[in-house]
Parts: structure tokens; sequence; C-alpha cells
């Protein structure tokens, strides 16, 4: 069962540990605490552990040892059947955008949301102000081979807001876009951020990081080695 995120971490982590069957030590030992509102950039080399640690919040890989929290559900004791409930809450961005090729964008954005059963109605309100939020509204109609690579990334965007979830992961969002577009895409996400939405980041692009002056976890080998979350603290 979800619980109450005001008093509920958003994502916990404690104690965790990740060992593929190649002996590959992913994650060793994690303890972090991500609370609503926040907006987090993970960095680290490649290598260092992100993608599993990301793939640990979307409980897309499993813990060897340790406890994980996300938006009020256990992940440790997660049922199969509970998993599609807990990727609700969460919109998550990819860096290679995956849109469907032979979609238009209203209805790529709209897809996640026939997903979940929402009425028609309820898709032409959300999708349009989704699509407006991320400055797309009169590209409803284009198909994604027509858009620059900054435009698909959008329409990424868009369709990971539009069931309104507490979560927004972004994988390398900015990764295959230029620099502006680089810039303006971690703004949205920044403006989105303001609006309440907790934000997950990895990047690579340390420019980024300096720049939007967010809290900065670092992985290296499996370990959190920095972390300058408020008053200093690190882990």
């Amino acid at each position: 069962m979800s619980t109450d995120l005001s008093t509920k971490p958003v994502i916990e982590f404690r104690g965790v540990s990740k060992t593929y069957a190649t002996g590959t030590h992913a994650i060793e030992d994690v303890n972090i605490r991500i609370n609503k509102g926040e907006f987090v950039f993970v960095v680290g080399s490649s290598g260092a552990g992100k993608s599993t640690f990301m793939k640990l919040i979307m409980h897309e890989e499993k813990a060897n040892t340790g406890l994980i929290t996300v938006n009020g559900y256990n992940l440790t004791r997660m049922k199969r059947k509970q998993i599609p409930l807990l990727r609700r809450t969460m919109g998550i961005v990819f860096q290679d955008f995956r849109l469907i090729p032979t979609m238009n964008v209203f209805d790529n954005v709209a897809f996640a949301m026939h997903i979940v059963g929402a009425s028609n109605h309820e898709i032409r309100v959300k999708v349009a102000k989704a699509l407006s939020l991320v400055e797309l509204g009169d590209k409803a109609r284009a198909m994604p081979n027509e858009l620059s690579g900054g435009e698909q990334q959008r329409v990424g965007l868009a369709r990971a807001l539009v069931n309104n979830p507490d979560l927004i992961i972004a994988d390398e969002p900015t990764g295959n876009v230029d620099p502006n577009m680089s810039y303006g895409i971690v703004s949205l996400l920044t403006e989105i951020n303001r609006r309440g939405t907790t934000i997950l980041m990895v990047t690579h692009d340390h420019n980024l990081v300096r720049d939007f002056h967010h809290r900065v976890i670092m992985l290296d080998k499996g370990k959190i080695v920095a972390d300058n979350a408020a008053g200093g603290e690190s882990v």
C-alpha cells in the first residue's frame, strides 16, 4: 500500500547492496534518503553503479541485501502484481527518447494514459497541458522523425509528466541533444520540480551540475562517496 509522502521519504535505501551473478559488486552498503520535492543529480564515472542504482529504484533489479522504499512502497517485499502500481507513481525519461515512430506527438504522450485506463476526455485535457508545459503545443500532430533531438526529448518529458507522477527519473536525458537543448531540458525539469515533483537525474554533464544548484550524489565503485545534501551532510 502507498503511504503519506508528506512524512515519508520519496526514496530511501538502508544498507543496500547488489551483486550480479558475474560477481560484480554494483552497489555496496548504500544508505540514502531523498525527500519529497528534492532535485537530485546522480553522477559518477562509467561503471560507478548509477545504472544499477536507478534499476533498483524502478524495481528492474532486486537488491541482495538491505531495504528500499520508493513512493511508500517497500521494494524488498514487493509482489509482482504491485510493480505496475509502483511504476505509475513515477515518470521515466530516457536518453534515447523511446518514442513510437508510427505515432504522432499527441499519441506518443497519450499512450502513457491509455495504459492506466484514462478516459478520452482526460487524455485530451492532460496531453494538451503536458505539451503546453514543454512548449510543444503546436507539434501535437507532428511525427517523431519531423522533430529535432531536443524536441523529441521534450515529448519524452511530456509523456513522463502526463500522469502527474510523484517522482520523475531522468536517465541521461541530455545525452543525445546539443548543449543548448541540454540546458533547456534541465530548466524544464527544474520548473517541474518547483511545482512539487521530485526529480532524480543521472548525468555525465558536469557543466549542468555546476550551473544548476541542486543536490548532487556521487557514486564510485558502487558506493556513495559524496552527497551535498542540505546542511553539508555527507554519506
